[in-house]
């Protein structure tokens, strides 16, 4: 099986041919602002000290998160990491939600017990990601085994970046999918730096995609700032795996357009590097396109623009009036009752 280079996405026609009309385009380019809106805001917001920890940002990676996010179906699963803010906006999180989750408000997905991007909704088919990557992976092919024993029409999509790639858990999930044709899609987020080891120290391969022919199923390698070509490619590999066409590692190609976390300012990377991918910004690639061929308007973009700026203010305000969680709740949610579980060999 040889890797396959994705083309671009060049016309509106074939935009309708993969499924698309208008207002999922503009659609998908509101998310995206609003996704790089939400981890600007942040940034200003953790050096208020509003934000404990510290704070990871996917600048870059919008056009990546977005198009894959829109490809799943409603019933699908996703396991998204912290480069891939764009999945929880495009799935129907809100962005107050967000921004109460980093300042750890009661509102937040966590309720407060945490401030960072360990965060889910599994009612939007959002399952929270945990330390070590890619640790999500395996926990997206079990749920793809769950959803072939049960004979339903379902996909797992599963995210890591290029560096925890190099781990056991993506091997041993990936094998098992390879093996038992299970309906999950692999997403390597290869933004080029794992912290700030560069990718020609971190695989010997041309492609990380060119691995998926060691464990049976196809890989394709996609520029992961074309939004339209990332999401034609997802949306195959998605209806593949449903249809019972096994598993598609997809290799998105981004740079990580700042550091690691906020607390990295990135020196190791060349500033040669950062302005020639900063040419590619997907947003303003996006932008240009539906200018070029979607006919966007000075006044639809006015009003897609002003309207996420209203959207951000009004959810930090939100947040912000979110209540800090009360110390004596501090057990709740930790430890299950058998009464309180569903699982028949609990009763």
């Amino acid at each position: 099986m040889a890797v396959r280079e994705a083309e671009p996405v060049e016309t509106l026609q074939q935009v309708k041919e993969a499924g698309l009309d208008r207002e999922d385009l503009l659609g998908m380019y509101r998310n995206m602002l609003v996704t790089r809106a939400i981890e600007e805001r942040g940034h200003i917001l953790y050096k208020q000290g509003k934000i404990p920890g510290s704070f990871y940002t996917g600048r870059g990676n919008e056009g990546s998160a977005v198009a894959v996010a829109t490809a799943m179906g409603p019933n699908d699963v996703g396991t998204p990491l912290q480069r891939d803010m764009g999945v929880h906006i495009t799935r129907g999180v809100e962005p107050w939600r967000v921004f109460a989750q980093y300042m750890g408000r009661v509102d937040g997905p966590t309720k407060g017990r945490d401030g960072n991007v360990h965060m889910g909704d599994a009612r939007l088919g959002l399952h929270t990601m945990v330390s070590h990557l890619p640790a999500m992976l395996p926990v997206a092919v079990g749920m793809s085994l769950a959803f072939k024993i049960r004979d339903e029409k379902r996909v797992a999509v599963a995210w890591c970046g290029e560096g925890a790639s190099a781990r056991g858990d993506a091997h041993e999930g990936m094998n098992l999918a390879g093996v038992r044709r299970l309906p999950v899609v692999f997403v390597i987020d290869n933004n080029q730096w794992a912290y700030s080891t560069p990718s020609h120290l971190e695989y010997a391969v041309d492609h990380l995609a060119d691995r998926a022919a060691g464990y049976g199923f196809d890989g394709v390698v996609v520029d992961g700032t074309d939004v339209l070509a990332v999401y034609r490619e997802a949306k195959r590999a998605i209806e593949k795996a449903r249809e019972g066409g096994g598993p598609t590692l997809i290799e998105s190609v981004t740079l990580r357009m700042e550091g690691h976390a906020v607390h990295d300012d990135a020196f190791y990377v060349p500033k040669e590097l950062f302005e020639e991918w900063a040419r590619r910004d997907p947003i303003e690639r996006f932008r240009s396109w539906l200018r070029d061929n979607a006919e966007l308007t000075d006044d639809e973009e006015d009003e897609i623009t002003s309207g996420v700026k209203r959207l951000l203010n009004e959810s930090i305000q939100r947040a912000e009036d979110s209540p800090i969680p009360d110390p004596a709740t501090v057990t709740d949610g930790v430890f299950a009752a058998p009464d309180e579980l569903e699982t028949p060999h609990h009763r």
